[in-house]
């Protein structure tokens, strides 16, 4: 976690009526102590609504609470529910996730392809328009970091677990389903040619990694950030839709909102748990031979919730932050690793290639009908794309409250194109080398069970159990410092727009990120986690397809320079 996550989660919300330097002297500011007032001419949303007006607050049994009533019951009683039911009936919810997953995919694959192009085609097109010279905070405001520590934050807000579980798997999975011209191949696979096998294998998962989450990620940062620095609204969703719904935000509509972006973000969070439980659980039976099973993982999903519990309640500033810059240092020089010690001129090259290989084969990927790769797009690219879209709320607050004083065109080059370069230099070290080993005559990475890919390629590197190591604590820390910040953002939610609630609800929270990800291994392993991912991922999109006009709306009221 960077300094700026840190400084995001410490903010205390506030209201504040204060006169602007807008065109209209009697605008009214409300701004929240540590997010400025928008600074030169800003178009300020006038409502007297006033921050955790609807909240519950008591203290008792020695326990303070000060939660949104309905949000934070409606979340946390279905959420509950879930849990409880399927860690009491795994066998039974099995079933009910596969039929979920399948229904979902079958059937509405298209939608999530269809909203992530739009996504991306709207960032791309304001870039071009007048409206890309809005600035985030007002006409004048400055920008709170340098571009070097911008850059860098922004590829820390969104991947982790991620990249260390499918940076080798996915590669050589897609290269082996191309080369035989199997049912789950890319566009078809290359059957039989070896080297566009691999171009396609690499195109197919730099597009799971590239422009389309990130589009995603950035119209949701935009968003939050539009309409918390310059209309002087909450860093919540629902503010995101005061240009359709009005002051309706504040009641149902509102809440209904505010409760979708509770459970995306919840079971976005609990699938990265979950896939990163497996593969630590993985990583150990390579290094130590203890036990791959559910009982491993569980007790590793405990260890790294109470690990983030602790941050939790020690605070964010005490440990944390430091493990968290030693983490993604241990990352750069994992990749470091891998580049010079694996075929060093092969990623080099491959750099280029695969980026070429990738913009060529764009169109055909992210085309949402007519295809006859049905299984690489329900299989792979739905469950991306809801995954990334349950993240969004999560990672669009940090990217918006590190982004004040950056012009639209800056904010939106910067969010598509910085990490989805630093992907590609990932996915083309780690999925390279493992396509040469297999090319070469090592069929062990091929044959690994996917959480075990990484520790296999890397055993055929030398210090193989010191980067094997390095790889286990790498998956755990960042989820611990996932949940530790996405628990606070989930708790800002449920709490009306406050991020000073207290601690027990955060604890509460962080629980039950755990919970989940135990009840959806028990119920049924990686389907279940994509299953929920998808479930609760789809309603969101139609939240955020919402979002898209509310966007374009909030921007053309916008002075601009």
């Amino acid at each position: 976690m960077s300094p700026a996550q840190t400084a995001f989660l410490r903010l205390q919300w506030r209201n504040a009526l204060s006169q602007t330097s807008g065109n209209n002297d009697n605008e009214k500011d409300q701004a929240s102590e540590g997010i400025p007032a928008p600074t030169g001419k800003a178009n300020l949303i006038d409502t007297d609504y006033v921050i955790g007006q609807d909240n519950i607050q008591t203290n008792k049994f020695g326990f303070s609470v000060d939660l949104h009533g309905k949000v934070f019951t409606v979340s946390s009683l279905v959420i509950l529910l879930f849990v409880i039911i399927t860690l009491a009936l795994p066998e039974q919810m099995g079933p009910v996730f596969n039929g979920a997953k399948s229904f979902l995919t079958d059937n509405l694959s298209w939608l999530f392809l269809l909203a992530a192009n739009i996504f991306v085609i709207l960032a791309v097109v304001l870039i071009f328009t007048p409206l890309s010279r809005v600035r985030i905070g007002g006409m004048h405001a400055k920008p709170d970091f340098s571009y070097a520590g911008w850059f860098a934050m922004l590829f820390a807000a969104g991947m982790g677990i991620g990249l260390m579980f499918y940076g080798v798997s996915e590669p050589i999975t897609h290269y082996g389903t191309a080369i035989t011209g199997d049912s789950w191949a890319p566009l078809g696979g290359a059957q039989g040619d070896s080297a566009q096998a691999q171009s396609m294998a690499m195109a197919a998962t730099i597009f799971h990694w590239g422009l389309h989450p990130w589009g995603i990620y950035a119209i949701v940062a935009l968003s939050l950030a539009l309409f918390s620095y310059n209309k002087g609204l909450p860093l919540t969703m629902r503010s995101i839709f005061y240009p359709i719904l009005g002051e309706r935000i504040w009641g149902w509509p509102g809440h209904i909102i505010d409760i979708l972006a509770v459970f995306a973000t919840l079971f976005g969070l609990a699938t990265s748990l979950g896939l990163g439980a497996s593969q630590a659980s993985a990583g150990l039976n390579y290094l130590f031979d203890i036990p791959n099973n559910n009982v491993t993982m569980v007790l590793l999903i405990i260890g790294i919730t109470l690990v983030a519990l602790l941050s939790v309640m020690l605070g964010v500033d005490k440990g944390v932050q430091r493990l968290s810059q030693i983490n993604m240092a241990l990352a750069f020089l994992l990749l470091l690793f891998v580049i010079f010690v694996g075929p060093t001129m092969l990623i080099a090259t491959g750099f280029i290639e695969n980026m070429g290989s990738y913009l060529k084969n764009l169109p055909a990927l992210s085309m949402p009908f007519g295809r006859e790769d049905t299984n690489f797009v329900h299989g792979w690219t739905a469950f991306y794309w809801a995954w990334w879209i349950s993240w969004s709320p999560f990672v669009g607050m940090f990217i918006a409250r590190v982004s004040r004083g950056r012009t639209v065109r800056e904010f939106l080059i910067a969010v598509l194109l910085v990490p989805t370069i630093v992907s590609v230099i990932w996915m083309t070290a780690f999925g390279d080398t493992a396509i040469s080993q297999l090319t070469s005559g090592f069929e062990g990475v091929k044959d690994a069970a996917l959480e075990l890919q990484l520790f296999v390629m890397l055993g055929q590197l030398p210090l193989t159990e010191i980067t094997s190591f390095v790889g286990i604590i790498l998956v755990m820390v960042f989820f611990i410092t996932s949940s530790d910040s996405g628990s606070l953002v989930i708790d800002s939610i449920t709490a009306g727009g406050k991020v000073d609630a207290p601690k027990p609800q955060r604890v509460f929270w962080a629980l039950i990120e755990g919970a989940i990800a135990i009840a959806l291994l028990l119920g049924g392993g990686l389907t279940a986690l994509q299953a929920a991912v998808i479930t609760t991922g789809l309603p969101f999109t139609i939240v955020l397809l919402a979002a898209c006009y509310a966007i374009i709306q909030g921007l053309r009221s916008e002075p601009r320079y």
